[in-house]
């Protein structure tokens, strides 16, 4: 009799003494949780005042207020840490290019380099999740 838990379809509980396996875990679980979690924040602004991180030249490019683009990008946010939780291998790489994105806006901003280059690691980590994803998702061996 075999138990189907959503840990089960979520972990391969054989395989959680392999280190890149417990290295795919981590990472997919951060970049599930975090996505979601910033996405949701940006319709409260609890964490921070996201309008502030929207450099004007992508405000000009999006619909209404700052504020109603952050509730656009939170949508966007929200969706991408859900693909990751469904399909690492490619919810990783929308991730990656999203972050590259963020990058590109925080440099166009004075002040925001050092929250540029934190984003620039969180990029690399996305991309380490896409490569691990190729081996460790999908069915179980």
């Amino acid at each position: 009799m075999t138990t189907d838990t959503a840990a089960t379809r979520y972990f391969d509980t054989t395989r959680l003494h392999e280190p890149g396996y417990q290295a795919f875990v981590l990472l997919r679980t951060v970049f599930t949780v975090a996505p979601i979690l910033f996405g949701l924040d940006k319709f409260f602004n609890l964490l921070t005042d996201w309008p502030a991180y929207l450099a004007p030249w992508i405000d000009a490019i999006l619909p209404g207020t700052a504020a109603q683009g952050m509730y656009i990008i939170g949508v966007i946010e929200i969706v991408a840490g859900i693909l990751v939780a469904i399909a690492p291998r490619y919810g990783a790489l929308v991730v990656t290019a999203w972050l590259a994105g963020i990058i590109v806006d925080l440099l166009t901003l004075p002040g925001f380099y050092d929250v540029a280059l934190r984003d620039f690691g969180l990029l690399v980590g996305a991309l380490a999740l896409a490569r691990l994803a190729v081996v460790y998702s999908g069915s179980k061996k």
